[in-house]
């Protein structure tokens, strides 16, 4: 007997791209755009949304469309699909990063269910942390998270954690020395209203005990300081390549932790100045481990962070591709 697959509907798609667009990004610059051809959807890289001055290669922003990817794939698996990933499809066109088609009808899992429960819930928070531990079962579950998309997640013991916030602040005053660094920065900043970058109140305050460097995406006038937890919980992303295929899983791997983290009542919020100067990004991880260091984290028992604004679905949502005369049926 045949069976036949009913795939889903162009609705179920939207939705899932929608909720694909919560993935965190650089500067919250949400530098993706999306196609659904049927039941696929396409995911790209937009160039006019790179950061030219601290990710001339576009490795952040691979990794922050590699988020959403994650995402996508996770919303279409609750929506009772599985869901087929294919990086990289067309070597003619960079900026499409991933294929993710809706395949066979799938069951949904428990586990799904509680990553896709904590999409609408994840925010990268930039307050404090309380000065409480993160148990040890809880970063083994983080770690197993990354695991299953290729990554490793290692956390930093007290002299580990000390150099890499040592090294995150020296790649911080490296960062503001580059030319067009204040620029880029207040570019994607401010209190106006807008749907992508981060406003003033999600900027958080200035660290009192200047512990952990803090982007400034606040007048330093209109910003208050705080006492940030002196011993911070700090973890380390790595892959075992640095391509652009590593950059995408690297992002994939770091949303699947972000999710699990949120799951758990955590806060969290990146680290990135020590991986955005490659000379110090080299020094984060010992190179016999054949690991590169994609991401820092800093995680722990926060205030409740609202959610940075995101893009309408309108500007991110590209229409069918018209079929080119090679592909259209002949007599047409």
């Amino acid at each position: 007997m045949n069976t036949t697959t009913v795939p889903p509907s162009r609705k179920v798609l939207v939705d899932c791209v929608h909720l694909a667009t919560a993935a965190p990004s650089l500067h919250n610059s949400q530098p993706w755009r999306f196609r659904i051809e049927g039941p696929a959807v396409d995911v790209y890289a937009d160039p006019g949304r790179r950061l030219e001055v601290v990710d001339p290669a576009g490795r952040e922003q691979l990794i922050s469309v590699g988020a959403a990817v994650f995402t996508l794939r996770l919303a279409i698996q609750r929506a009772g699909y599985h869901a087929e990933l294919t990086t990289f499809p067309r070597p003619d066109e960079p900026d499409l990063v991933a294929r993710v088609v809706a395949g066979q009808p799938t069951a949904v899992g428990p586990a799904t269910e509680a990553l896709a429960e904590a999409i609408p819930h994840r925010h990268t928070n930039r307050w404090p942390y309380a000065h409480t531990p993160v148990p040890a079962q809880v970063l083994d579950q983080l770690r197993d998270e990354a695991r299953w998309e290729g990554a490793l997640l290692a956390s930093a013991g007290p002299d580990g954690r000390d150099a890499v916030l040592a090294m995150a602040r020296a790649a911080d005053r490296r960062l503001r020395a580059r030319p067009g660094c204040a620029a880029e920065l207040a570019r994607w900043a401010g209190a106006g209203v807008r749907y992508d970058g981060v406003p003033s109140w999600a900027a958080g305050p200035w660290d009192a005990l200047e512990t952990i460097p803090v982007r400034d995406f606040a007048e330093p006038s209109s910003r208050p300081s705080a006492e940030f937890e002196p011993y911070p919980t700090i973890l380390l992303l790595a892959t075992a390549g640095d391509r652009r295929p590593d950059w995408v899983r690297a992002g994939q791997a770091l949303q699947r932790v972000l999710l699990a983290a949120t799951w758990q009542g955590l806060a969290a919020g990146p680290i990135s100045q020590p991986v955005e100067v490659p000379a110090v990004r080299r020094l984060l991880l010992d190179p016999r481990s054949g690991l590169t260091a994609q991401m820092v984290l800093r995680i722990g028992y926060g205030r409740t962070a609202g959610g940075a604004p995101r893009r309408p679905l309108s500007d991110v949502l590209l229409p069918p591709a018209v079929p080119s005369a090679r592909t259209r049926s002949p007599g047409r």
